[in-house]
């Protein structure tokens, strides 16, 4: 909203405050004619008492349910709308007290004072119990003596310069007592007002408190007015101390309502001296001297000692108080200094000292704090993709700097009501309060290209990727669950590529159990022999002559079956295990390798090519380990060809160079699956590819007039300009085989060929292969 609407909005006065206004205005013109003319029906002027109370608990109340204020001031507003709600009966009782009997009284009866005095404590109880009042037994015991002390001096001075100088024998329907009673619990209502209004009251606005002194001021003020009134039994101090009373109660409860509402600070400024007992005693000593004085004699001498005697008293009380005032100062400085270190202590405890943010205590803190108001989020878990392999190729202050920058970004986009920890490692959280669906998922998009762009850290240029898994509270939830459940979606996000996110879905839950279930067999495949290999034959177009084979993997699960590689290896993927499972068949494969090599001499196959992850390329050592496994085979570099995802060399940079060491070592390197991922042609210049495989998805449509086939004739000629052979993968006919012959490829594999055989069936064909040449030759 505008702010010169919302000022407007704020001054608007609607039909309760114009009608209030007017029956007060109306009550203050009856007063002041009253004064001097006697009314005729006086019960007319009583009738706006009641209206205004109905008015006052009506603004109270909508005061009340402001949702914008918090729960301890609301509970204040709605105790004072109760107050007011008693009011009137007293109201009406004090009208009764003026009216039933024979002629019209000013004396207000046990049971009117009763009623207001019910009314009063309410408020009063309402008001000390407000949160930054809520003192020690020793405030509570100098604000009694303090209310004492100003409450008897208020008395003697009132009895003596006031009350007593009444004539009531003109007035037989008032009575000292009458106006003593008043006199008294005003006096009381405004100190405990004026107390808590300098003091402060945690949310509670300070105008509009000041407002409900002043209402109490003005309707004890009108005690004044008794003397002029005694002889006129149609008028009463009540018909201007309830309007008064009311509104300013009412005038505070809109000022409460659409003012700033700005919480006053709990910490008082400075040291708090009340002078008020020695006001009091200053002014009643003169008193003392002004009566007896002027009488003389014996009495005037002990009056003017006894005073001579509390002024000594008295200075030398304030000399000690003086003292003790400077070696609290000190004190003071000492607790500020320590309540500095507190807070130190308390930003340590609730915050991530790398990165400045919340902590993982903090946020769920601030979970089942929002959990409890009710108000309905959004939880959002963020993690980073292969944060390890920048660890372990670049070292961990590298890593702590790109968690600083991702944790800046992160800060930066969200919005000012949002919340942002680090749970640990390279994990973060959102809370978004108020977000429905499409506005969390507009955000999240913005988020994540912000985060996602580039990074140079230390020379070095990243591209980090996020996964986000995103759910919404709901009723009966708690913070641990709400993390759970946004940290099964995260990884649901990572199984489809990460770099985006996934809202949670329940499904998940069972996914995620039968892939941990999943998971843990896998652990124990390699040492329960449940693995093996198998290898599909590479031939050469068009005649189809064997020329090498693709090592593949395989799960016989003892339960489940055969388990599909689809399944299994991208949860090693995600579980890590894909690092243990990758040596294990590269072990393999170097090993089978180099026994055909052995066996079979030159019919052997002259490449045998093995997939390695992404992770495997990123492993510190990966190039070592992969030279002794050669050397301890015994095989030549040359004939093994190592395959991979042109994702897998795509974003830190390290993977890129962990290929060109294995190029160097004398590794053919092939790119599988080109065309389907991040491709992009720069890397085939950066990159020392030897083999391009050309994905199924393009050979699929290479017979027909379509945008693959144009694909597939492309690629062919980019290879023969950069010196490398093309691999087409996935053929299943031989009108593939020989449109992609005509295209200008020479190798190929798929079904039409062969599918993938266990070595017995390879041995097979290298046999059958060496029994030809034989006889042959």
């Amino acid at each position: 909203m505008p702010l010169l609407s919302l000022d407007r909005s704020r001054r608007r006065l609607d039909v309760p405050v114009v009608l209030a206004l007017s029956l007060f205005a109306f009550l203050l013109v009856w007063f002041g004619v009253g004064l001097f003319h006697v009314w005729q029906y006086p019960v007319i002027g009583w009738l706006p008492l009641p209206m205004l109370s109905v008015l006052t608990v009506y603004e109270c109340a909508r005061t009340a349910r402001s949702t914008h204020l918090d729960p301890a001031t609301r509970s204040f507003w709605r105790s004072l709308a109760v107050a007011c709600a008693i009011l009137l009966p007293s109201t009406l009782s004090a009208m009764y007290d003026a009216f039933g009997g024979p002629v019209l009284s000013q004396q207000l009866t046990v049971r009117t004072q009763m009623i207001f005095g019910v009314s009063l404590v309410v408020v009063l109880w309402a008001l000390l119990r407000l949160p930054t009042w809520q003192r020690t037994r020793g405030d509570w015991l100098r604000f009694g003596l303090d209310t004492g002390i100003i409450l008897l001096t208020v008395g003697v001075l009132a009895w003596h310069f006031w009350v007593s100088r009444i004539d009531f024998s003109n007035a037989p329907n008032a009575s000292p007592r009458h106006f003593v009673v008043i006199l008294t619990v005003s006096t009381i209502s405004l100190i405990t007002f004026v107390k808590v209004a300098f003091a402060g009251a945690g949310g509670l606005d300070r105008r509009a408190l000041h407002m409900l002194s002043t209402g109490v001021a003005l309707a004890a003020s009108t005690a004044v007015v008794a003397p002029l009134i005694v002889d006129k039994p149609y008028l009463s101090t009540s018909m201007l101390a309830f309007p008064m009373s009311q509104m300013s109660a009412m005038f505070a409860a809109r000022r409460q309502r659409l003012g700033s509402g700005t919480p006053q600070s709990p910490e008082r400024s400075g040291r708090r001296f009340s002078v008020a007992p020695y006001l009091a005693i200053a002014v009643l000593y003169a008193v003392l001297l002004e009566v007896e004085l002027p009488r003389g004699g014996e009495e005037s001498l002990m009056a003017l000692s006894v005073t001579g005697l509390t002024v000594l008293v008295v200075l030398r009380q304030l000399t000690t108080l003086r003292d003790n005032a400077r070696l609290l100062d000190t004190v003071d400085a000492n607790l500020a200094q320590l309540r500095e270190y507190q807070a130190q202590l308390d930003h340590q405890v609730t915050h991530d000292a790398l990165t400045g943010i919340g902590n993982r205590s903090a946020y769920a803190d601030e979970i089942s704090a929002r959990l409890a108001g009710g108000e309905p989020f959004v939880v959002a878990l963020l993690d980073l993709d292969d944060f390890k392999v920048i660890n372990d190729r670049y070292g961990h202050n590298t890593g702590d700097t790109l968690l600083q920058t991702i944790s800046r970004r992160l800060r930066e986009r969200l919005r000012p009501q949002d919340t942002v920890a680090r749970l640990g490692g390279d994990e973060f959280t959102l809370l978004l309060p108020g977000l429905g669906e499409h506005d969390t998922e507009e955000l999240l998009r913005a988020l994540l290209a912000e985060v996602q762009c580039p990074v140079l850290v230390d020379g070095h240029e990243m591209v980090p990727r996020i996964s986000v898994g995103v759910t919404a509270s709901g009723p009966g939830d708690t913070a641990g669950e709400l993390l759970r459940r946004a940290d099964v979606a995260m990884y649901a996000a990572k199984k489809d590529g990460g770099g985006r996110w996934t809202w949670f879905d329940p499904i998940m839950d069972q996914l995620a159990d039968s892939d941990a279930r999943l998971g843990n067999d896998l652990r124990q495949a390699i040492t329960r022999d449940e693995l093996f290999l198998v290898y599909q034959p590479i031939v050469e177009l068009p005649h189809g002559r064997l020329t090498g084979v693709e090592a593949l993997v395989r799960w016989r699960h003892p339960e489940h079956g055969m388990v599909s590689p689809a399944v299994f290896i991208p949860l090693a993927e995600r579980n890590g295990q894909i690092v243990e499972l990758g040596r294990w068949v590269l072990e393999q494969v170097i090993q089978q390798a180099a026994r055909w090599q052995r066996e079979y001499g030159p019919d052997a196959p002259a490449k045998v090519s093995v997939n390695v992850s992404a992770r495997q390329l990123n492993e510190p050592g990966f190039p070592a380990e992969m030279a002794a496994l050669l050397s301890a085979a015994g095989l030549d570099p040359a004939h093994l060809v190592v395959e991979m995802t042109e994702t897998a060399v795509l974003g830190t940079g390290v993977a890129l160079d962990v290929v060109r060491r294995l190029h160097d070592m004398g590794l053919s390197i092939a790119l599988d699956d080109f065309g389907t991922g991040q491709s992009s042609l720069s890397l085939l210049v950066d990159c020392p590819v030897t083999w391009l495989k050309v994905d199924k998805s393009f050979v699929d449509g290479v017979t027909t007039e379509s945008p693959q086939a144009v694909i597939v004739d492309s690629l062919i000629g980019i290879t023969h300009g950069l010196r490398m052979q093309a691999v087409a993968e996935g053929v299943e006919t031989a009108e593939q085989a020989e449109r992609l012959h005509q295209a200008g490829y020479r190798f190929a594999q798929g079904y039409h060929f062969a599918r993938p055989l266990p070595v017995s069936d390879v041995e097979l064909l290298l046999t059958m292969r060496e029994t030809r040449q034989s006889q042959l030759t």
